[in-house]
């Protein structure tokens, strides 16, 4: 069988392989998921949520060994890993504190002698292709409303992140999942069309690429099965006259290389207002210069390398071609000399349309600068992508920020802050970027069946809680 391997991004070396489950191993998780899904929606939502809860204090008890482990198999800081723990912690106890309000039957009509409501059942089992850029976060912001909506959860992670794939099984375990309730399907990405096809799975949500969603996206459809698709992105920064353009350039850095870059949501094109473009670059190029590049496991370093050599090849083609274009570096530009997959942070401006930094995400940290006369040229410019993930924009006026979130094309709109997720809030895309939702009541109630319930005549109330009719 093919192997799942993960190699250490800051050294090269080997920390882990696995080889694949069989095709056997794979039928025996299917049969547990859809066994365990008949049983796991019976149980009441209070049940279903103590599995939350305990995640949530594994998560915290076991912190530096799960930040390591992310550390060691994608190369993010170890700070920024810790952090992705905390997050995935304080989403589990988002749900464990909020799902029995968000499955609470809607009620439309109690008068009359007629009852009529929304009920929120769970459609079964839930297969979630996911990427390795937040190896915990990604699953546990799909895992966490999916297991406490009644679904059952398998996860096919990336390939080149076995170890966490395999300690996210272990935790809902650990966690008291019964059986079958969260498995982890190591498996090739040539295999993930026939578990789609599978009757025993429901739906399938993914975070990737624009060519993984189409994929996904076309099975799913000629099974006629639910999907959620998170995909790339190329986020505005709009910088406006009335901006603090410190804070604007303080954040703007971190927004750009968060996760060394590489985050669909991370701030791509920095679209600044003539007014304050000087202002804000001199800013802006001074904290990117300032920027430590090194080893992930050292508290100091600000940026680590990108998870595979493949990633920072591309990465690197994309620059040159842009170049070659007629954009120019101002900052950084070419790998870094050394083991690791390190690339420096790097600024491009005067980007022409035909090169690709103007019309393709770049998956790691590179800035892109562009110069534009007022705000109307500025949202023109923000929207003239295929992608609408998020956007973030700078200003001191209330009228502009009001103009802004209205007129930017995505899913999240962010003023003065720097776009991310949060349990509380929906987060998704749209155009390119993807549909449908993740996060919030809205994401839990993404894989469930939203079942209209008219009753006339007498029937007790139902008080939120699922009860068979009588007779």
């Amino acid at each position: 069988m093919p192997k799942q391997r993960s190699i250490n991004p800051a050294t090269g070396d080997v920390v882990f392989e696995i080889e694949d489950h069989t095709d056997a191993a794979v039928e025996e998780r299917l049969a547990a998921a859809s066994h365990a899904a008949k049983a796991w929606r019976e149980r009441p939502v209070a049940e279903r949520v103590t599995v939350l809860q305990r995640a949530a204090e594994l998560l915290e008890q076991d912190r530096g060994m799960f930040g390591r482990m992310m550390t060691q198999e994608m190369g993010k800081t170890l700070t920024s890993a810790l952090a992705e723990v905390d997050k995935c912690a304080s989403g589990c106890r988002y749900y464990a504190a909020h799902a029995a309000q968000f499955l609470a039957p809607d009620v439309v009509v109690n008068t009359g002698g007629e009852r009529g409501e929304a009920r929120f059942e769970p459609l079964g089992t839930v297969l979630a292709v996911m990427p390795w850029n937040f190896p915990f976060w990604q699953v546990i912001r799909f895992a966490a409303p999916a297991l406490a909506a009644g679904n059952t959860g398998l996860l096919k992670h990336a390939s080149n992140v076995p170890r966490c794939a395999i300690a996210l099984e272990e935790l809902f375990v650990r966690s008291g999942a019964p059986r079958g309730v969260f498995q982890t399907l190591l498996v090739g990405s040539s295999r993930v069309a026939a578990i789609i096809g599978d009757a025993r799975v429901h739906a399938v949500t993914l975070t990737g690429s624009e060519p993984a969603g189409r994929s996904v996206a076309s099975t799913a459809g000629q099974h006629l099965k639910k999907t959620v698709l998170e995909l790339g992105g190329s986020d505005p920064f709009v910088v406006c006259a009335s901006a603090d353009v410190e804070r604007a350039a303080e954040v703007g850095v971190t927004a750009r290389c968060i996760n060394n870059g590489q985050s669909c949501i991370a701030a791509k094109r920095f679209i600044v207002v003539d007014a304050v473009a000087d202002a804000f670059l001199e800013r802006f190029d001074a904290r990117m210069r300032a920027l430590r590049v090194g080893d992930p496991m050292d508290p100091a370093t600000d940026v680590g390398p990108l998870a595979t050599r493949a990633i920072r090849d591309e990465l690197h083609e994309q620059v040159t071609a842009s170049v070659a274009a007629g954009a120019r570096i101002s900052l950084g530009g070419a790998p870094m000399d050394g083991p690791g997959n390190y690339y420096p942070p790097t600024i491009l401006s005067s980007i022409p349309p035909s090169a690709p930094a103007w019309s393709e995400e770049l998956f790691g940290p590179v800035a892109l600068v562009f110069r534009v006369p007022d705000l109307d040229a500025a949202l023109a410019l923000a929207n003239g992508t295929r992608f609408g993930l998020g956007a973030s924009v700078w200003t001191r006026d209330p009228l502009e920020a009001e103009r802004a979130a209205r007129v930017l094309d995505a899913g999240s709109v962010f003023v003065n802050g720097m776009v991310a997720s949060d349990p509380r809030f929906a987060f998704g895309g749209i155009k390119a970027s993807g549909y449908g939702r993740e996060l919030g009541a809205w994401g839990l109630r993404e894989f469930v069946n939203i079942k209209t319930l008219r009753v006339f005549g007498a029937w007790p109330q139902t008080d939120g809680v699922h009860r068979t009719p009588p007779g």
